[in-house]
């Protein structure tokens, strides 16, 4: 319904949106499920199909659709289609054998988890670190990340970071020479 095109209604748990043609490839990986399909009386449709049937919705005075979203997860990151996409893996591979154990590591990383929280506005961080990979625990411990789960089957602990206020200055005074510039070709 165009009536509603640009309405967004706010309630204490929910936030409800138009639903938009952008919005169109998460609803089509939702009808992906044979239970929403079931409770909805669905049929499953191609991607194209739903791109017609948003369309189709859209322009039909009576019909009123609108995407339920998070209001937390909302107000955190904004974003309407994945709302946590504030969440990234953080991994590192110093490949030289001659350049590790030199800190180069410690410091790449610390610039990139910055740079994730500064600029991608990334509120967590996971690394998957293999069981044997004892250089690895130790680094990311000291960076203040924790043990998330263990797979057995795949031999690697996850670890994660929050980022928190207080873990953004600790990163901030750890990496006082930061610096972003466009990158050109060094010789």
């Amino acid at each position: 319904m165009r009536l509603n095109e640009n309405t967004c209604i706010v309630g204490k748990a929910v936030v409800l949106v138009p639903y938009k043609e952008y919005h169109v490839t998460k609803y089509h990986d939702w009808m992906k499920s044979e239970e929403l399909q079931h409770l909805t009386a669905s049929e499953p449709l191609s991607l194209e199909e739903e791109y017609e049937m948003q369309k189709s919705w859209h322009t039909d005075d009576n019909k009123c659709t609108f995407i339920v979203l998070d209001k937390a997860k909302f107000d955190d990151s904004g974003d309407e289609i994945n709302e946590s996409h504030h969440n990234a893996e953080a991994e590192i591979m110093i490949a030289e054998r001659n350049a590790r154990g030199k800190k180069h590591g410690w410091e790449a990383m610390l610039l990139m988890l910055r740079y994730g929280v500064e600029e991608l506005n990334i509120k967590v961080y996971e690394a998957k670190i293999k069981f044997d990979n004892t250089a690895s625990i130790k680094m990311f411990s000291k960076i203040g990340f924790f043990e998330a789960s263990r797979s057995e089957v795949f031999a690697e602990t996850t670890f994660q970071a929050t980022v928190t206020e207080d873990w953004i200055q600790w990163l901030r005074k750890e990496t006082d020479g930061y610096n972003k510039t466009n990158h050109t070709k060094i010789r």
